[in-house]
């Protein structure tokens, strides 16, 4: 079974254009780096905590003190130093699919754009760190998009909150140090061995899960911001497909989805409720797939191996989802820890898809068993089906029943494994909200009397008429048969039909009650809800 070709060859657009650079002048253009990244600490956004100013102040100072250390040495032991211009085509592909991603993403959640300063620090830093790594090693350094794709795909999983930002520069210091120190020889030549963005998220990760922080990033936020967008598992799957069939990494993707899919499947037929409640495959989980894990030098290189590879992708991500649930931890890392690890396994999994029975089944695929870009364009264009087949069946999209209250009031009613607990997250969710019908039925559920009674406060003081009755009636003493449940109204709809979804846009009286009843809430095709 012949390898793919090495996309770190190809890759490369022009003939390196190589600058030679005095030890002086390496360190002047350090040093105007190092001082740019120390600039963002006079924004107004960023002096108005001292914290995060200092973070940006420190990382200045340390880059100037690395880089007087190294140039120093450099200037008494003589050396000429090089700047080596390559734009690889893969870097440039992969930066350009992530920021469409951002922009659109930000488009509905506006702390993506007021973050923007914050990305464009961390490639400050990221070109700098870089630089002073590789010439304190050697003499000429690779310039190029190479830090793009590294900083967009972090900013993609995780960001560390303002008082702790100081520890997203040491995550992309990581990132970089991973790359250029951690390396194996592969098909003869010395390359790194980890994703470059994966490595650091995963190290990361496992730090933060250990020391019970979480609550220093904005990881939750994130992976539930990025199903507020309309159409956005059609927005990445079009941002994502030109590096599908330019790197050929369509196979990863397409196994990592369809199998998580297929899990998704088995596990309804088998309780009746989703897996990831609100989806078969979570829209973080699919940008994992599409830009995260299918970068092309850390991947194998056998069409084969990058099948198995994105399948063992997809049942990690099962597998981590369930144990970090059942654990306690945030589930957003279910698509981080694995990458690594996966890294780790490339010359095994293209050794075993150079097995004889591999072999004989990628042969039986018949068309995808061409070479080159032919056999891209085959697997992206099956991609390309097997994604709108799932469109079409509600596999992936804005419609996933498990968004909807009704789905999880049938699935409690009917006692399906931990529906009720779902369905009491999502309302006490819609109540801190504002919805004062999801706060009322917080308090019809709650056992204890004392959040019973908050919830049918907060349900009053939105306004909800059954829930002041059912607070009267509690704090009275009196012993109803039952209390009182009615329907949500006009001002409850806006909050509870969007799911998990962002805001709704048309919230006119026709458009909530259309919206209403295709989701299955009883009486609304026919009723003018109270209001």
């Amino acid at each position: 079974m012949p390898a793919l070709r090495d996309p770190l060859i190809e890759s490369a657009q022009t003939v390196p254009r190589v600058v030679d650079l005095s030890p002086t002048g390496g360190c002047g253009l350090v040093a105007t780096l190092a001082l740019g990244l120390g600039a963002f600490g006079a924004l107004d956004a960023v002096r108005q905590n001292p914290d995060l100013q200092w973070s940006f102040f420190g990382s200045s100072v340390l880059l100037l003190v690395w880089s007087g250390v190294t140039f120093g040495q450099a200037h008494r032991q003589g050396r000429r130093l090089a700047l080596e211009a390559v734009v690889r085509k893969h870097h440039l592909v992969q930066a350009l699919a992530q920021l469409a991603f951002l922009l659109y993403w930000g488009w509905y959640w506006r702390p993506v754009y007021d973050a923007a300063f914050l990305v464009a620090a961390q490639l400050v830093f990221a070109y700098a760190f870089d630089m002073l790594l590789c010439w304190s090693r050697r003499d000429t350094y690779t310039l190029g998009f190479g830090p793009f794709p590294v900083i967009f795909s972090i900013n993609l999983f995780l960001w560390f909150a303002d008082d702790w930002f100081y520890l997203q520069f040491l995550l992309v210091g990581c990132g970089f140090a991973a790359k250029e120190l951690i390396r194996w020889t592969k098909d003869g030549r010395r390359v790194h061995i980890f994703n470059p963005s994966s490595f650091p998220l995963a190290l990361f990760s496992l730090a933060l899960i250990l020391t019970g922080t979480s609550d220093l990033t904005w990881g939750q936020d994130i992976a539930a911001a990025q199903f507020f967008p309309p159409h956005v598992y059609l927005v990445l799957f079009l941002v994502a497909l030109p590096g599908q069939y330019l790197f050929g990494v369509a196979s990863m993707t397409m196994s990592a989805v369809v199998v998580t899919y297929l899990f998704g499947l088995l596990y309804f037929g088998a309780t009746g409720v989703y897996f990831f409640y609100d989806s078969y495959v979570p829209i973080a989980v699919f940008l994992g797939m599409h830009l995260l894990f299918t970068d092309p030098s850390t991947a194998p290189r056998t069409q084969m191996g990058r099948l198995l590879f994105g399948a063992f992708y997809g049942v990690s991500t099962v597998a981590l989802y369930a144990l970090l649930s059942r654990a306690g931890v945030p589930p957003f890392y279910d698509k981080l820890l694995q990458v690594p690890l996966l890294n780790l396994s490339i010359q095994w999994l293209d050794r075993l898809a150079r097995s004889t029975r591999l072999r004989r089944v990628e042969l039986g695929l018949g068309s995808l068993a061409v070479e080159g870009r032919r056999r891209n364009l085959a697997y992206a264009g099956l991609w390309a089906v097997v994604f709108t087949l799932m469109s079409a069946v509600q596999g992936v999209g804005d419609r996933h029943p498990g968004q909807w209250v009704p789905f999880w009031q049938g699935a409690c009613a009917d006692q399906r494994p931990s529906a009720c607990q779902y369905l009491d997250n999502l309302q006490r969710r819609f109540c801190d909200t504002g919805s004062g019908w999801a706060c009322n039925e917080v308090g019809l559920v709650a056992r204890d009397s004392l959040v019973a009674e908050d919830a049918f406060g907060r349900g009053c003081d939105l306004g909800f008429a059954p829930a002041c009755g059912n607070l009267t009636s509690l704090v009275s003493g009196r012993e109803p048969v039952a209390f009182e449940q009615a329907l949500p109204t006009l001002d409850d709809y806006p909050i509870i039909l969007r799911g998990t979804k962002g805001p709704m846009v048309d919230r006119s009286p026709e458009a909530l009650l259309a919206q209403a009843c295709s989701q299955g809430w009883a009486d609304s095709c026919g009723r003018r809800p109270i209001k």
